[in-house]
């Protein structure tokens, strides 16, 4: 009797959570304006898209083959100067190094804000400032870089070993040769993985920075879908795909070695 009175009471709770999560879906629908009748009205629209998307055009593939590049030499460029601008900070966002708040507290303050801007707006930002190029995507990278990767790097070093800082104290090493000496052996390897994770989100974030202008594949990508040639469409993102899945590959050998 009680095995079945729990298998009751087990029912129950799982039918109240299928009609809560019913309640909020149809509540959250009604006051965004969805409808999703829309979606089985465009059934259409969406056999038209498959048909032309399920077609790659492989002749359009050696026009891309230069913006790809540009897409990743913008990533690497755009990696490099973000992890190498936000190696500094990040040492001065932290307490271990500084020892003094009020120099750490601003800094992780000015830092929460970058990471608060998309890479769109970024983007959009610095096409109004420069114009629209590759110089462009290479900011917003590095400035989208150097706004995640900081975090990174000054949460690991909170969490070094205190042990060397306080040797290089006892013997009179200032903050410079502690960070240096110190802490610095103690992160390299992080870093570098934080790198690679950097490059890896930058390579598919770039892809759509051509949108606004930031050069790279994405204004390929964007004036194939303002012609609404699908069949193109599918050809970019097979070889965005591909680019993705051999740059993941090889970050994850690099990490294995670093272990």
């Amino acid at each position: 009797m009680k095995l079945k009175d729990t298998v009751h009471r087990n029912l129950y709770k799982q039918l109240f959570w299928v009609f809560l999560i019913l309640v909020l879906v149809v509540t959250s629908a009604r006051m965004t304006g969805t409808n999703f009748g829309e979606v089985f009205n465009n059934i259409d629209q969406m056999a038209l898209f498959l048909e032309r998307f399920l077609h790659p055009d492989w002749q359009f593939f050696p026009k891309i083959i230069d913006p790809m590049l540009k897409t990743i030499k913008m990533s690497v460029v755009g990696t490099f100067l973000g992890v190498l601008l936000a190696i500094p900070f990040a040492f001065l966002a932290t307490t271990v190094v500084t020892q003094n708040k009020w120099v750490s507290e601003p800094i992780r303050f000015i830092l929460g804000i970058i990471r608060t801007i998309p890479n769109l707006l970024l983007a959009a930002l610095f096409v109004a400032m420069i114009g629209i190029g590759e110089v462009t995507g290479v900011l917003t990278i590095a400035f989208f870089t150097f706004g995640m990767v900081s975090q990174l790097i000054y949460e690991a070093i909170e969490t070094i070993d205190n042990g060397p800082i306080e040797a290089s104290e006892s013997v009179g090493a200032n903050k410079l040769q502690i960070a240096t000496w110190a802490i610095a052996p103690q992160i390299t390897h992080q870093i570098i993985s934080y790198a690679l994770y950097a490059f890896e989100v930058n390579i598919r974030a770039s892809t759509v920075l051509g949108y606004v202008g930031a050069g790279g594949i994405g204004i390929v990508l964007n004036s194939s879908l303002s012609l609404l040639r699908y069949d193109r469409v599918s050809v970019i993102i097979l070889t965005i795909l591909v680019v993705v899945i051999v740059i993941d590959w090889i970050s994850e050998k690099i990490r294995k070695e670093l272990v």
